[in-house]
């Protein structure tokens, strides 16, 4: 399709306000052109092939136009050679139609290639089909088998609205303690689950666990198709999805961890993420309709809806959400009315979870909700933000950001005093520590700082990225289009008066080329929410997996784009339209020939090998505990542990890995001084004041070797407690030798200080278990001395 020269004028030109006899005749003049613009797109659009919607608007003033009478200087448009419906009216809308259906077929296939990939890995990895039911839960490590213990819980419940009561009700999460665990946890999503299983014909051919995993893996599905909608919302070519959805799925080990963590908060909330950036996309295309742009502001809400309910760590994903549209509101990127419309759509989500969860009160005391109140109320505040030359929009964007921070703490400070709120103190803790603003003696920012997967984003990541063709064009296309965003960015502040974003055009210069780029505000949010997102995965390694899953979307539109080719070939002075197209069209398909040739025998091999679950100490300890224990009985541990235990034996805890509860946080830094230097009493007194029944010691925690020194939980408790570290190494000059031995290593010496206050009553390699015994009481004691007198 050749392409279609635009003329347009600046309403707000000098030599228009100037003509003043003029001024009202060109003005419509220039709204006629521009109605005839439109009509000519529309038409190209019904002959456009595969493209999903158009991405082609700009209007260019050339530099000598304006002077002279003003009739010939507003030309007509040129002609194109594009294609035109006249004649063939009938054809071109069946072969849109075509097109659409087999890249949204493309879309679902590939989301279902996916969904059957982690299926089938997660079934060779542990061979789950064949192990037994204690097996298979205990699979479920850490926090997800805690998730996944109230999934189980409300199906056991003999009515829904029982089950529902025991979850509002809990005094099994945390001994002594009655919560309500859907106002603590963000698992909905386990209750509606578990609703439609009972409510679903479904029980007499799947199995509950197999439901759960399969809802699970489909959602992988849900997000290939999102990334693979982005990409071609984007580059107006479904090529671009398919080419977002193979690298997503190839580069697996670094986009997901679904099929080990298979009910972690990330793998149910960054398929709705990731369709909330489609739908954002979407919206802030250009030429949408009324009812399109409603339809698009309901999926945001939706998605931002889900997304903020199925994950506790919403609110910070959102807040660097809310500083992209900040930025972008800044640079003019995007309209006033686009800006509220997002802002507003992330306050009535995080509000409606806020009800939901029964007035969690982190929600209100989150940071976004503060930085979205004190834009909103400086920008209605502050007017002539957007006039002046560039040096003095500068000045006033930095005092505006100013302000705008200072009264954000101040709202969060104010709101979390009274609130009495500090559910999420531990996370500031640990991001003033990452960077040295903390102290570094902290226990709980330590667990934090001290786990690989919160450390820096390590070089390997960025080596398989590369090995799968992926870095190489998302680095380029990054570079290229933030480049463009910066000139538009000083373009636009270099207007005196800022019109609508709309209105906007931008002009790159290259040499002696004018490059015509249009900085559309779908691709300026996409750029700064993989640029944000991408600083985030290098800060902290965990939080890779939504960057790298854009990533794969950005690299696709880049390849399939036009606009980054345009830019590559005005450089090398090879510019044309033919060219463009033979390159977005033939190299994403020889790059999908070459990662086929590359990974297909790979991904075979990787899909045919078996492996099998093997963890008998942990099965015997399980078994043991649900056959020789009361059903009531109150077990203290690590966190870790104590999330299996839950799941496998239905056993009370004194704590577990949800970390969000200051008194839980206490709870677990006293229950973990069994592997600090403590005495046999006061360790006797921390258990009986949680109410503990059982003490489950472990091994791999006591002689720890996996981490470094100063970074295994027995150094992390010697420092919080003053004490000097084990093992060679320097210690802090205010650091004491401990009074006592480890407790963990003593308690198995069979001193009789030990004897009198524990009873060890099941041991194996891994494990050993201790009965504490129980303070007799001083009225009973006195009356059985009387008995035994008389």
């Amino acid at each position: 399709m050749n392409g279609l020269r635009l003329l347009s004028v600046d309403l707000n030109s000098p030599h228009l306000r100037n003509w003043k006899g003029c001024d009202h005749w060109i003005r419509s003049r220039i709204m006629d052109l521009r109605k005839r613009t439109k009509q000519k797109i529309q038409a190209e659009e019904r002959c456009g092939g595969n493209k999903l919607m158009t991405t082609t608007r700009s209007y260019v003033l050339p530099k000598d136009k304006g002077k002279g009478d003003g009739g010939d200087d507003v030309s007509a448009f040129a002609e194109s050679n594009a294609c035109s419906c006249s004649g063939i009216r009938s054809w071109c809308p069946w072969r849109r139609c075509i097109s659409m259906a087999a890249g949204l077929l493309l879309a679902g296939l590939l989301g279902l290639a996916q969904a059957c990939c982690v299926n089938a890995i997660h079934e060779n990895l542990l061979w789950f089909s064949q192990l037994m039911e204690v097996q298979r839960e205990i699979s479920f490590r850490t926090e997800c088998g805690l998730y996944y213990s109230y999934y189980k819980q409300m199906l056991q419940a003999p009515s829904i609205q029982q089950g529902l009561s025991d979850l509002i009700n809990d005094n099994l999460t945390e001994s002594r303690r009655t919560i309500n665990l859907l106002q603590r946890m963000n698992i909905y999503q386990e209750v509606f689950l578990s609703l439609f299983y009972r409510l679903l014909p479904i029980q007499t051919y799947l199995e509950p666990i197999y439901f759960y995993i399969y809802t699970v893996f489909s959602l992988q599905a849900v997000y290939v198709i999102a990334l693979y909608l982005t990409a071609w919302l984007l580059s107006g070519s479904w090529l671009a999805g398919a080419l977002a959805g193979v690298w997503y799925i190839l580069n697996r080990i670094d986009t997901t961890r679904v099929e080990f963590t298979i009910s972690l908060r990330e793998n149910w909330s960054l398929p709705f993420l990731a369709l909330q950036v489609a739908a954002i996309t979407c919206y802030l295309r250009p030429q949408l309709s009324i009812l399109q742009q409603k339809v698009m502001v309901w999926l945001m809400y939706v998605t931002t809806f889900c997304f903020s309910l199925t994950w506790q760590f919403n609110q910070f994903i959102l807040l660097i959400q809310a500083l992209i549209i900040y930025t972008l509101d800044c640079l003019d990127f995007i309209t006033t009315t686009q800006v509220t419309t997002l802002y507003l759509i992330q306050v009535s989500s995080l509000l409606s979870v806020w009800l939901l969860q029964f007035c969690n009160s982190m929600i209100l005391g989150s940071l976004v909700l503060s930085f979205i109140v004190a834009v909103l109320f400086i920008r209605h505040c502050q007017t002539g933000l957007k006039t002046g030359n560039l040096l003095t929009r500068l000045i006033k964007l930095l005092l505006h950001s100013i302000m705008v921070l200072l009264l954000t703490f101040t709202i969060n400070y104010l709101t979390k005093k009274a609130l009495r709120l500090q559910s999420d103190e531990h996370i500031f803790k640990f991001i003033w520590s990452k960077f040295g603003l903390g102290p570094t003696r902290d226990f709980d920012a330590s667990l934090y700082l001290c786990e690989e997967a919160f450390g820096l984003l390590p070089l390997d990541t960025l080596e398989r990225l590369a090995a799968s063709f992926l870095l190489y064009p998302y680095i380029l296309t990054l570079l290229l289009l933030c480049g463009t965003l910066a000139a538009g960015a000083v373009k636009n502040l270099s207007r005196r008066s800022s019109g609508s974003a709309e209105e906007k055009n931008e002009v790159v210069e290259l040499g002696e080329h004018s490059v015509l780029t249009v900085v559309r505000p779908d691709v300026a949010y996409n750029m700064m929410h993989t640029l944000f997102f991408g600083l985030v995965a290098f800060s902290t390694m965990r939080m890779k997996y939504i960057w790298t899953g854009h990533m794969c979307a950005v690299a696709a539109y880049g390849l399939c784009g036009t606009e980054v080719w345009t830019l590559i070939l005005t450089v090398l002075r090879c510019n044309s339209k033919t060219l463009i197209r033979l390159l977005r069209y033939s190299v994403p398909l020889v790059l999908m020939a070459c990662l086929y040739y590359k990974f297909w025998p790979k991904l075979k091999e990787e899909l045919s090998e078996l492996r099998e679950f093997y963890d008998p100490d942990t099965v015997e300890l399980m078994t043991w505990i649900s056959s020789k224990t009361p059903q009531h009985a109150v077990f203290a541990g690590s966190m870790q542990l104590l999330a299996g235990i839950k799941l496998c034996t239905g056993r009370v805890l004194t704590n577990h890995p949800h970390y969000e509860d200051k008194e839980l946080r206490d709870r677990t830094k006293q229950v973990y001084q069994v592997y600090a230097h403590r005495s046999p009493q006061d360790i006797h007194e921390i258990l009986l004041s949680l109410g503990a029944d059982y003490l489950v010691l472990e091994n791999s925690i006591c002689y720890e070797r996996r981490h470094r020194r100063g970074c295994r939980l027995r150094d992390l408790l010697d420092l919080d407690n003053g004490h000097i570290m084990d093992g060679p190494g320097d210690n802090d000059p205010d650091l004491v030798a401990a009074s006592h031995p480890r407790f963990c290593e003593a308690i198995k010496m069979d001193l009789a200080e030990y004897i009198s206050l524990f009873t060890r009553t099941f041991e194996n390699k891994t494990f050993h278990v201790y009965r504490v015994k129980k303070k007799r009481r001083k009225s009973t004691k006195s009356w059985s001395e009387s008995s035994g007198t008389q």
